[in-house]
């Protein structure tokens, strides 16, 4: 795109409007940060605020019962860091709060105390709803694997499927599963591996939570 805005004779002009936009928008970017409270799921995506409308149950479900299994595994096994629900990750423009996401020893140790913007992290999860689908599917996607995220996890709470994206050797993520049962192996989180249903069921979850303590 660059090379082609070079042979236009308006390529000046073409820059310098598009300087003087992406000036206007770190402005917002930065009024968000000081408006946004913790009591609120808010994004800020290509220069817009968006704040999300409650969960549904069933989101909420799913959510916390992955939640519980990587969080036990990490910690017992001293991985890293698990972020949850409103936790920021703030990319080159900018900012999600995805449902879940890991990250690396490596870059745990660095989180200070009172921090409230993360880098990009090294496992994504995002479940999926009507509002959201189709950043999860776009946006996020691409920014995610632009910003190197080695893994991402989109979940459909309703359907019960997951389907997990790996980056390849030309860093572009790859559709490695997509399933309702079956075994998920995590290669962001070493060892981490979970029977599929146990997102999905309360009862399978406490059986794979028992495992994990084993």
């Amino acid at each position: 795109m660059v090379e082609r805005i070079m042979t236009m004779p308006s390529a000046t002009r073409i820059a310098t409007q598009l300087s003087e936009q992406l000036a206007a928008e770190r402005e917002r970017r930065n009024q968000f940060y000081n408006d946004i409270s913790e009591y609120e799921k808010a994004e800020f995506i290509n220069g817009e605020v968006i704040i999300h409308s409650p969960v549904r149950k069933e989101h909420n479900d799913v959510t916390g019962a992955l939640f519980s299994l990587m969080k036990l595994y990490v910690q017992k096994n001293q991985r890293g860091y698990v972020g949850y629900e409103k936790l920021m990750i703030a990319l080159t423009r900018n900012d999600y709060e995805p449902d879940l996401c890991y990250f690396n020893q490596e870059k745990a140790r660095q989180f200070q105390p009172g921090q409230t913007l993360f880098p990009a992290p090294d496992l994504a999860v995002e479940v999926l709803s009507k509002s959201t689908a189709t950043n999860d599917r776009g946006i996020k996607f691409q920014d995610y694997q632009d910003h190197g995220v080695q893994e991402y996890w989109l979940i459909d709470a309703d359907e019960q499927y997951v389907e997990q994206y790996r980056l390849d050797e030309q860093d572009e993520y790859q559709l490695i599963l997509k399933a309702k049962a079956g075994m998920i192996t995590c290669s962001a989180i070493e060892g981490f591996s979970i029977p599929i249903e146990a997102i999905f069921d309360e009862q399978k979850n406490l059986e794979a939570l028992q495992k994990l303590l084993e």
